[in-house]
This record gives C-alpha cells, sequence and structure tokens, in this order.
C-alpha cells in the first residue's frame, strides 16, 4: 500500500532527524569541506545504502514515489535504526514491518522476571509462534511435561497436541485445541515468511491426527482472555479465570496469568498476587 501524503512528509522528516544523528567519522567516511548541517550530506547516506541521490533526495522531500522494502531495509541499516526505528520506517512507507524470518526477540530479565513475581498464580509468557520463554513454577505445577525434559524450547501448541499429559489437564481438550490452532492460524497468516511458524505446522500435521484434519477448515481467532477447565494435579477440576497481556514493546510475547474463578477473580475480587512467605534462610531437610 502506498504512503499517503502527510505519512510521506513524516517519511521525509524521519529520514532527515536520523540523517542528522550521523557523522561521517561514525560511518567511516573521510570529512570533506565545510558542513552547515550537522549529520551526514544526502548523498553520503545515498552512498552507504547503494542508492541514487536523487532518488534519495526526492524520497527524503516526500514526492510521490514507490520506496521497496529492500531499499528502505538498506536505508535502515545505513542509518544504524534499531529495531523499532525499521519498523517505524516501513509503516510510514507503506509497509507492513515483519519479524526477521526464523528469529526469536530475546525476552529481556525484567519481563522474564514477572511471572515469577505473580506465584502462587499459575502464569507463563509467551512468544508469537507459542514458544513458552519464562514460566513460574505454578505454571509448571499446572502444565506438567511443558516446560520440563525439551531439548528444545518449550511450546504450549506443541504440549496441546503431542503429549498425551495435555489431554488430561484440558478437561475441555477439543474446543481448547480447536480454538488454540484457530490462533495460531492467524499467527501464520501475519507472518507467512517464517519458518518457525511452518515446521510448527509441519509438525503437528505429521504428529497429530485432529491438528491434520482441523487445519485445512481454515478457522482463524485472535488470542483472548477466558476461561477454562483444567486438571490440577492436587486438586483436581478447576475452573480458572485466564487473561492476557501484551508487552509494550514486543506485542509477539504475551503474558497469561491464570486465576483460580472459585476464589471469585472473574467477579472484582481482589487478585493481587500474594507475596511468598519470607525465607528464614535456614535449610529444610
Amino acid at each position: 500500500m502506498p504512503a499517503q501524503p502527510d505519512r510521506r512528509r513524516q517519511l521525509g522528516a524521519f529520514l532527515r532527524s536520523r540523517r542528522a544523528r550521523l557523522t561521517p567519522d561514525e560511518v567511516g567516511l573521510p570529512r570533506t569541506g565545510r558542513r552547515r548541517t550537522p549529520g551526514l550530506r544526502r548523498e553520503e547516506l545515498a552512498l552507504l545504502a547503494g542508492i541514487s541521490a536523487t532518488w534519495y533526495t526526492y524520497l527524503e522531500q516526500g514526492r510521490e514515489i514507490r520506496a521497496s522494502e529492500q531499499v528502505l531495509t538498506a536505508l535502515a541499516t545505513a542509518l544504524r535504526l534499531d529495531a523499532h526505528e525499521r519498523g517505524h520506517l516501513l509503516r510510514l512507507a507503506g509497509h507492513v514491518p515483519t519479524a526477521e524470518a526464523g528469529e526469536r526477540t530475546p525476552l529481556p530479565a525484567e519481563a522474564a522476571a514477572v511471572p515469577l513475581l505473580l506465584q502462587p498464580n499459575p502464569a507463563h509468557i509467551i512468544d508469537g509462534t507459542y514458544d513458552v520463554l519464562s514460566h513460574n513454577e505454578a505454571a509448571g505445577e499446572l502444565f506438567p511435561g511443558l516446560v520440563t525434559g525439551a531439548d528444545r524450547p518449550p511450546n504450549l501448541v506443541r504440549w496441546v497436541f503431542l503429549d498425551p499429559a495435555a489431554k488430561e489437564v484440558l478437561v475441555d481438550w477439543e474446543p481448547e485445541a480447536r480454538g488454540l490452532l484457530a490462533r495460531l492460524r492467524t499467527l501464520t497468516e501475519r507472518h507467512p515468511d517464517d519458518p518457525r511458524c511452518s515446521r510448527l505446522v509441519e509438525e503437528l500435521n505429521e504428529g497429530s491426527e485432529e491438528a491434520r484434519s482441523w487445519w485445512p477448515r481454515y478457522e482463524v481467532q485472535a488470542r483472548h482472555s477466558g476461561r477454562k477447565r483444567l486438571r490440577h494435579p492436587h486438586r483436581g477440576v478447576v475452573e480458572y479465570a485466564y487473561t492476557a497481556f501484551h508487552l509494550a514493546e514486543q506485542l509477539e510475547q504475551t503474558l497469561v496469568v491464570y486465576f483460580d474463578d472459585a476464589e471469585g477473580a472473574g467477579a472484582g475480587a481482589d487478585t493481587r498476587p500474594r507475596r511468598p512467605a519470607a525465607r528464614s534462610g535456614k535449610r529444610s531437610e
């Protein structure tokens, strides 16, 4: 989709601001002549990006030209943009930014610690392909085998369809599994070039008769909050309310928290995590 006039002006302003941040020394270019403005000259940036200086000038002036994603990526590299700035550049130019194919965005340590703070409520953080990036002890107990004993990142979809334990834990396994598969379908449509999605779908089709049957139905569904019945290893069947939160800077990373619905989590009760008991420092036998 081509950028609209206002977007083209914003694109030009964004490129000028980022060009002004860099000096020839920073990018390995010699300083030549006297400079009236800070930063790189247009022709210097065009040289670094491997494009025509005239064409780049038109782009910065907001003229009605179409910049390919390849050219914009070259400019982003030359301007040393971070992932957020690169995505902003692509959106201003009328492109939808996609994650680097096959890459998993690292989870910051401060975000990884959040499920631990929510103990004893089961909580975990998943990414766009349902890899479990962080979890607490309660989640490990509630979903046996999900986060232990794997030689690769634990994955919620793989566990639901390929681990026999899932059918014991998920009391209403079929509707839960179909909904999860529909959400995976939605994610694969958003990231058609991500090989991790393709590999996961292939694995499900090879290992699960249900996945093979349901995938061609093309059901789609967004991630959401709700309720589900889970069989707790010590308490039997418990109806949980669960809710999902996207991380501020990584919308594909989602924190999911479960509350025991019998305690009134769905009716406005106080659901603040309880502070774990302080340890005395004395070793237990």
